[in-house]
């Protein structure tokens, strides 16, 4: 059979995206190579495809997995291989000619996609497989992938007629530029706003890490004095410590307008029309498949098993949290109104006056704890953390192909071989999206040369170190990375050999975030903490004095400060995104305004105000996988707060606990149903009550 098309050797030579590399080349791509190097590895994997349709046409032999998932399984993997150090590169060393190049593979892809998803005979040969006696003897992971195959077949259209088929693939081509469009907005807007300040009185009340931030900025731009951002680690110190009332308003104005019709900087980066166009569009690729609206859609492929339940779920939630969440909430204004003359509690306030009452409450502020997590403490506490409970290794490479040298590569070895490898990528800087993640630069599979080892990219926006000061982390930057971290682990320590269904592929996405979530556990516990932390100057003679008692038991007795008034800020993003998807349709266009405005006067706690635009920079659902899906955050987090709790009951460091946790959850991937591999896991189905627990939040008793 043929699988592979001659490619001349000038080209294969001169672009490094067309040559087989173990790890992404970073140094050697260029914006040129990029286009070329995706064209021609889609027409080579057209003509493979074809090639490979006809030998089975022509033998009548029945496709088997050796001869058809096989290849095409390769095939896909150096189309993954080439545009994956791209993305990658697009999102952490944004350039417009990088730019300009990862967009002119955008339309390729979506219509490769769309051909290969329409593909009658390529769905045969599968339902071939399916209906083979060999089925039946195929593994498990073999089984899901099939059936997971067939099932997007029939969601990219394979049985719609010749004219539905052609509107799909223009649908998805356009949804593709339109997202992409969508981020790279809100990354403009945030990137064109900033506020030079020269009188460090303007910025009374910030810690000293933070100035130094602000300074290390404007010297950076050649300037004198404090350089403001809307970059998190520049923004959140302001709005937390700030004194300066009108500063943070601008501040939070300029944050809560970006790429939207209002603001500093209205109209420049406007997502509004960018959006009303998603929605339509979606709304269009449902209802061709023949769903009732893109939530039904979206649902299709997750853990809920519908719209309703998804609803039901919220609104149960919103329930029990809503009355804490509203005595907070009163609380808060209470203790601004007394203690901060803030008898007008405006949305600019909340976060200051939050910070204000937590120290009062507990002594404790953030600030008070970053000394204690210089981040190379942390990264190897949370390697100790991972060890005890996996029995693997990390081992940090000194050399390695980078793009940035903020990047860091570590090998993951078990019994002294290695079985993954990821990137570290861990400071905010220009051209950098912001928010942290996960993303895959290489997947587990079988392949001729034997495995393929997963590797991660994983990145953060932390503060950077500023002059002889090493980068500190808050508690709350320590469980951000312990969460990415967790996604890392479910892709990485995989035991899957087949491609769709290793590491996060083929889990339903409602349930990607168990492994994420329930690391985030391991920042609160006081055994972790004693090696997690560790002071960056020398005290007493030494360095690396772990977290005091006394800070230690009131950060735990703060962890739940304000926790109903977040969870219901979770249930007030998750109730719109699936509001909006769910209601919207060609007769009801409902605009995402409306949907929010809606929301927000049944569930909110905490007023906002006219021009926020938050829908405008929610890329969560508009530029990633999170559309009709943002529910999956709290949905999974009762999933993890439920397996965290046998954990609790076994021992937080259980050899045996871990070891059931891998073998049940994270090894497996996405070859079993995330409702199973959990029942696997827990001895029953999820329950409420431990996430309920686990955020103070107390339900009264119904009678």
């Amino acid at each position: 059979m043929l699988f592979r098309s001659p490619v001349s050797s000038s080209t294969v030579s001169s672009n490094p995206l067309l040559q087989t590399h173990i790890l992404p080349p970073f140094s050697a791509i260029k914006p040129e190579h990029v286009e070329p190097a995706i064209s021609e590895l889609l027409n080579r994997n057209r003509e493979r495809t074809n090639a490979l349709l006809a030998e089975f046409a022509k033998s009548g032999e029945t496709p088997t997995w050796e001869t058809l998932n096989t290849p095409i399984d390769q095939w896909d993997d150096e189309v993954n291989q080439a545009f994956s150090p791209v993305g990658h590169l697009n999102s952490v060393m944004n350039s417009d000619a990088l730019r300009d190049a990862y967009n002119a593979c955008l339309p390729m892809l979506s219509q490769y996609s769309t051909e290969i998803g329409q593909n009658a005979d390529l769905f045969k040969a599968y339902e071939a497989v399916k209906n083979s006696e060999a089925f039946t003897s195929l593994s498990q992971a073999q089984q899901t992938a099939i059936e997971h195959a067939l099932r997007d077949f029939r969601l990219a259209g394979v049985d719609l007629p010749a004219d539905k088929k052609a509107r799909y693939g223009e649908i998805q081509q356009q949804l593709s530029k339109l997202t992409s469009k969508f981020g790279e907005n809100v990354l403009d807007a945030t990137h064109a706003w900033s506020k030079h300040i020269t009188d460090a009185a303007e910025l009374d009340g910030l810690p000293e890490s933070a100035l130094g931030l602000l300074a290390q900025q404007a010297k950076q731009k050649d300037l004198e004095g404090y350089l403001i951002t809307l970059d998190f680690p520049s923004y959140m110190p302001i709005m937390s410590y700030g004194t300066n009332r009108e500063l943070r308003q601008e501040l939070y104005t300029a944050f809560v307008t970006r790429a939207s019709d209002t603001g500093p900087n209205a109209g420049e980066f406007d997502n509004s029309d960018v959006m009303k166009e998603i929605m339509a569009l979606r709304y269009e690729l449902a209802t061709l498949l023949g769903f009732d609206n893109f939530a039904e859609y979206s649902v299709y492929t997750k853990m809920a098993e519908s719209g309703q339940e998804v609803m039901d779920f919220l609104d149960d939630l919103a329930v029990k949290a809503k009355p804490q969440a509203e005595r907070e909430f009163a609380e808060l204004k209470a203790y601004a109104a007394d203690e901060l003359g803030l008898t007008d509690l405006k949305p600019w306030d909340v976060t200051f006056a939050s910070e204000k009452l937590r120290q009062a409450r507990y002594s404790i502020s953030q600030e008070d704890i970053r000394p204690y997590f210089p981040v190379n403490t942390v990264i190897k506490g949370m390697f100790e953390v991972v060890s005890r409970l996996y029995g693997v290794q990390f081992v940090e490479q000194s050399e390695f192909d980078t793009y940035h040298p903020d990047a860091r590569f570590f090998h993951v070895e078990k019994d002294g071989q290695q079985i993954a490898a990821f990137y570290l990528d861990m400071y905010a800087r220009a051209k950098k999206r912001g928010g942290a993640w996960m993303d895959v630069a290489r997947n587990r599979m079988n392949t001729a040369n034997g495995t393929q080892l997963p590797v991660a990219y994983l990145v953060c926006n932390f503060s950077p170190a500023v002059g002889d000061t090493p980068a500190l982390l808050t508690h709350d930057e320590m469980t951000t990375l312990f969460h990415e971290f967790g996604h890392g682990l479910h892709h990485m320590m995989t035991e899957i050999d087949v491609a769709a269904v290793s590491g996060i592929s083929g889990v339903a996405w409602d349930a990607v975030e168990l492994p994420s979530q329930i690391m985030e556990n391991w920042c609160y516990e006081p055994e972790a903490l004693a090696f997690l932390s560790g002071h960056y100057l020398e005290k007493d003679g030494h360095t690396g004095e772990p977290l005091p008692k006394e800070l230690l038991d009131k950060l735990l007795a703060a962890k739940n400060f304000q926790s109903a008034m977040m969870t219901m800020r979770q249930i007030e993003f998750s109730l719109f995104d699936f509001r909006l998807h769910r209601e919207y349709s060609d007769t009801n266009p409902v605009t995402a305004e409306e949907i929010l405005a809606d929301v927000r006067k049944k569930v909110t706690v905490v007023p906002t105000v006219d021009f926020n635009r938050f829908q405008h920079s929610f890329s969560h659902i508009f530029a990633g996988g999170y559309s009709a899906g943002y529910y999956s955050y709290k949905w999974a987090e009762v999933l993890s707060a439920d397996a965290y709790s046998r954990f609790e009951e076994e021992g937080i460091f259980n050899p045996e606990t871990g070891a059931s946790f891998l073998k049940e959850i994270i090894s497996q991937g996405g070859s079993r149903e995330a409702g199973e591999l959990f029942e696997n896991f827990r001895g029953r189905k999820p329950s409420v009550e431990p996430l309920l627990r686990h955020c103070g939040i107390d339900v009264p008793e119904v009678a």
